[in-house]
């Protein structure tokens, strides 16, 4: 019988592509783990490695072992759900992965339910962007990670996700102080910011894309001076008067805006937040809680 602990390591090479990504999430050391893979293969009889470069891909022999690995990890984890079901009570820790101003508004309401139902359950939560985040809910980093998706940018749905609708964040055109003048429609606002500096996200989010392509098709190629994942920046620049930016109404959570804001073309200024889970253990009952109480901050 193969070792379960070899085989888990295996399976995290798949997911994280190198032994040292691998080593830095189990906390070994990478020699640790290319000795441990190196017993695996003499268990199995057959070569699961292969160097590319400075690299090592999986062999065909080994992505047959990965999948019938993942199919013994569910059915751990839906013996967990099942134990975890039988209990009165929740206990554990739950791992959330949530992105900026998800973390700030729909989390804390969401805490704050938690403790009140279920005061044994250890939350844990991380501020990260969802393109990261669902990569590391696929390797079991994270029980449940909050998404979002821009107009036009849907986030990838890898199988074994489920994903659910929470809500529908408007998005507004924030205008730096003091505000240039914007006459007419939404198109003629945004156009008339052509010569301002703009704050945008790092180049290669879905963000970022968004944003350049809703300034492209007003005529202008934004002259982005600040790069940052932080939108409370963005919104701080935008009050100082040093750029324009696109914002949420989830960075004000309910309060009055502190900009100038101008709402954006037709079909282009609203983002959808998702919840992602993954399923493949079965319906885990600290996970179903988490989602009721996201469901009741969106709501709120």
């Amino acid at each position: 019988m193969f070792d379960l602990h070899r085989l888990r390591l295996l399976r995290e090479l798949k997911h994280r592509g190198t032994l040292a990504a691998v080593a830095a999430a189990l906390s070994y050391s990478p020699s640790s783990v290319s000795q441990q893979l190196s017993q695996l293969e003499s268990e199995v009889g057959v070569r699961l490695l292969e160097p590319v470069g400075r690299r090592v891909r999986l062999t065909p022999q080994a992505e047959i072992l990965v999948a019938h690995t993942e199919a013994v990890m569910e059915r751990l984890e839906r013996a967990e759900a099942d134990i975890a079901t039988s209990l009165t009570d929740l206990t554990g820790t739950l791992r959330v992965a949530a992105f900026q101003t998800a973390a700030l508004t729909l989390v804390p309401a969401m805490l704050g339910l938690l403790r009140d139902a279920h005061p044994r359950l250890r939350v844990h939560v991380t501020q990260m962007e969802p393109e990261r985040a669902l990569l590391a809910l696929q390797a079991r980093d994270f029980d449940l990670v909050v998404a979002e998706e821009y107009p036009g940018h849907p986030t990838p749905r890898p199988a074994g996700l489920e994903q659910e609708h929470l809500l529908d964040d408007p998005l507004r055109l924030a205008l730096p102080a003091p505000p240039a003048a914007a006459g007419g429609g939404p198109t003629a606002a945004l156009r008339a910011l052509a010569g301002r500096p703009w704050v945008m996200e790092p180049e290669g989010s879905a963000a970022r894309h968004w944003a350049t392509t809703l300034c492209r098709d007003a005529g202008f190629e934004p002259d982005v001076r600040f790069e940052s994942t932080d939108l409370l920046l963005h919104l701080r620049l935008a009050e100082e008067g040093h750029a324009a930016a696109f914002l949420p109404e989830l960075v004000w959570n309910g309060r009055p805006p502190t900009v100038a804001l101008r709402r954006l073309p037709r079909g282009r200024g609203t983002r959808t937040v998702l919840t992602a889970v993954r399923r493949g253990g079965g319906r885990h009952p600290a996970v179903e809680a988490c989602r009721d109480a996201l469901r009741q901050a969106a709501r709120a």
